[in-house]
């Protein structure tokens, strides 16, 4: 199986290093990706918005032959989504890590915009349950390691138009929420999680860490990976 691997904001495609040889060891062919503009500075990536990080990974599918799984970290959850609206007979699967999925004319979040750019902001925006079980160590490497996204991508609107991606299966690896929260949206779901509610096939699975699971427990988030592609 294909899995496409897309990183939230500030991140590129090295952001899931530490899982790709698990899914490798899996019989599966996992592709990284950098999404367009993702360290550029404002002349290079002024234009560039979410539909075009979209337009990347949809490209990508159509290079690749047969299904794919497409997994989104974070505000790449919203990419995910939008792709697999673009190319629902494409898309074996949905996994987010840590997110939900976009309503249609969503964003991601705002951020301020600086030189043009969005750059990290910085590990005290960040709640405490997000931030959780990342050391010292490993924040210092991460915050290194990002890299400004173009400042129209986090606040720019999500399109959304075929009907049908509610029939593609859904995985939410979720950190930062319970499972028994996530599910309690099922019930009376507000306006903003109306795209998890309406999905036909869901499954909600808890992880114990924080919003960046790929940093703090790659081996556990690799497995739950695995697993819910198993379930495809």
């Amino acid at each position: 199986m294909h899995i496409i691997l897309i990183p939230g904001l500030w991140l590129d495609a090295s952001s899931w290093d530490d899982i790709v040889p698990a899914l490798r060891d899996a019989d599966h062919e996992p592709h990284p990706v950098t999404l367009p503009g993702v360290g550029e500075p404002a002349d290079a990536s002024g234009e560039v918005g979410i539909a075009d990080w979209v337009d990347a990974v949809v490209e990508m599918i159509d290079r690749l032959e047969g299904a794919v799984v497409l997994v989104g970290h974070s505000g790449g959850g919203n990419v995910a989504w939008g792709a697999a609206d673009r190319r629902v007979d494409r898309t074996a699967r949905v996994i987010l890590v840590d997110t939900l999925p976009p309503t249609p004319g969503g964003m991601i979040w705002e951020f301020p915009i600086v030189d043009g750019v969005v750059p990290f902001p910085g590990w005290d925006t960040f709640e405490a349950p997000e931030i959780r079980d990342l050391s010292e160590a490993v924040r210092a490497e991460v915050a290194q390691r990002a890299l400004p996204v173009p400042a129209r991508v986090p606040t720019d609107a999500i399109a959304l138009a075929d009907e049908r991606r509610h029939r593609v299966p859904m995985t939410i690896l979720m950190g930062t929420a319970s499972a028994d929260e996530i599910s309690g949206l099922l019930e009376e779901p507000p306006a903003w999680a109306a795209e998890l509610a309406a999905s036909q096939h869901l499954s909600i699975v808890e992880i114990d860490s924080g919003h960046w699971p790929q940093f703090s427990v790659p081996d556990e988030l690799a497995k739950h990976l695995v697993a819910a592609i198993r379930e495809t």
